[in-house]
């Protein structure tokens, strides 16, 4: 390392991030660069940015504003990088996650190593079960509003790398460019969609809100991935003070609870009877309610569980329309298995975790779809969907593996 470098920085911890980088994949930013462009001088760009980071004289471009329709109505500003400055921060996040990561809390599972959104929904289905009660938390704005004196502050509680505090300080204030070339400057907030800004909200939250839990309302578990977070509480007054504490400490923070989403659930069940309006809540993707279950002796009660959200199944159905396969005449059965089936691999693996017979209304779905496509693709089947159905069924039988919802036990009708 030239002894000219103000900062120390190993070309391997360049390296390393800049393979990390490329296999995440994601687009260009605001200089259109994509990552086969930027492989097209690969030994050329990295050293540049090498260089640049260790003598300090490395400023991030502008960050690429793109608007993301949310499921309210509403949009979500993401911020996508340059592909450089993605490697840039990725080193960062290198250096800085080993000192930051065992600190978190237990029952923050956003964007760590060795856990996941499953784990949250498992957990906080076990403690829905010991607590009748459930603060369901909701931030508004999260990621446009924390502060950044306060979060530099809680860096500086865990690193003095004098490289990583001065690249953060200057992502943060990093202007977003909006679609017609506008720079917006930044105050407060950070991007998602940046390759740091995971690392940097958790870290935000443990101090704003989970250490904070933790010494003042012990007895109230939670689960939190991000900035999605349910509280367990033993009595609605628990759960209204937890709320109204909860609101005043955000505040503290600069941040706000979504007075619209921010609501206290009543877990009813068979052993719950008192009425209640709010019985049901959502938490990463799963709605928890109270559902039909059956005991170990195969007697039927009523619980309170998680099952895929009418909203996720509803945007399954979208996502199957919008591929159009009853169209594609072109293709055979397999062509379309191929296509399809990674998708289908992933809803299963995540919606089908917990209270899988949810899920059989997307897939019948997809077998009726799937009906119409052969419908249209031979004479002999067209017209006559229950013909169809029934050859579809024979190869459903013969072949189980074809599509991976079958695999799973979804055949149509006249292959079960």
């Amino acid at each position: 390392m030239s002894k000219t470098k103000p900062f120390s920085i190993s070309k391997g911890v360049v390296w390393e991030a800049y393979k990390r980088v490329k296999a995440n994949k994601g687009s260009a930013g605001v200089d259109e660069v994509s990552i086969e462009e930027f492989d097209k001088d690969l030994k050329n760009n990295l050293y540049k940015l090498w260089n640049r980071m260790s003598s300090g004289s490395y400023f991030p471009p502008p960050v690429k504003l793109v608007e993301i329709g949310k499921r309210d109505g509403g949009v979500r500003p993401l911020g996508v990088p340059t592909v450089g400055d993605r490697v840039a921060q990725m080193a960062v996040k290198i250096m800085l996650e080993p000192s930051i990561e065992p600190y978190f809390h237990p029952d923050s599972y956003g964007y760590r190593p060795g856990k996941s959104a499953l784990d949250a929904v498992g957990k906080a289905r076990e403690r829905c079960w010991r607590y009748d009660w459930v603060l369901d938390v909701d931030i508004k704005g999260f990621f446009e509003n924390l502060r950044h004196d306060l979060l530099m502050r809680a860096l500086q509680r865990h690193t003095d790398n004098k490289w990583v505090l001065l690249y953060i300080g200057r992502w943060l204030k990093a202007p977003m460019q909006n679609s017609d070339g506008t720079l917006v400057s930044r105050d407060k907030g950070t991007p998602q969609g940046s390759v740091v800004s995971p690392l940097l909200a958790n870290l935000y939250l443990h101090y704003c809100m989970d250490e904070w839990l933790r010494i003042k309302y012990p007895q109230n578990p939670f689960e939190r991935y991000a900035d999605d977070c349910v509280a367990h509480c033993k009595t609605e007054e628990e759960a209204q003070e937890l709320k109204d504490a909860l609101g005043e400490r955000l505040s503290e923070c600069g941040l706000e609870l979504h007075p619209g989403k921010t609501k206290i659930v009543y877990c009813k069940d068979d052993d719950r009877r008192e009425n209640y309006p709010v019985t049901k809540f959502d938490f990463l993707g799963y709605t928890f309610r109270c559902r039909r279950s059956k005991n170990r002796w195969g007697k039927y009660f009523v619980n309170f569980l998680p099952a895929v959200s009418d909203r996720a199944k509803k945007e399954m159905r979208q996502e199957l329309r919008s591929w159009r396969i009853h169209l594609r005449s072109d293709k055979s059965l397999s062509d379309i298995s191929r296509m399809i089936n990674p998708m289908l691999r992933g809803w299963i693996n995540y919606y089908g975790k917990f209270y899988k017979s949810e899920l059989y209304c997307v897939f019948q779905h997809l077998n009726r779809i799937l009906v119409r496509w052969a419908t249209r693709k031979y004479k002999r089947l067209k017209g006559h969907s229950r013909k169809a159905e029934y050859w579809l069924g024979k190869i459903a039988r013969r072949e189980p593996s074809l599509f991976y919802h079958w695999k799973w036990g979804l055949k149509p009708a006249a292959g079960q």
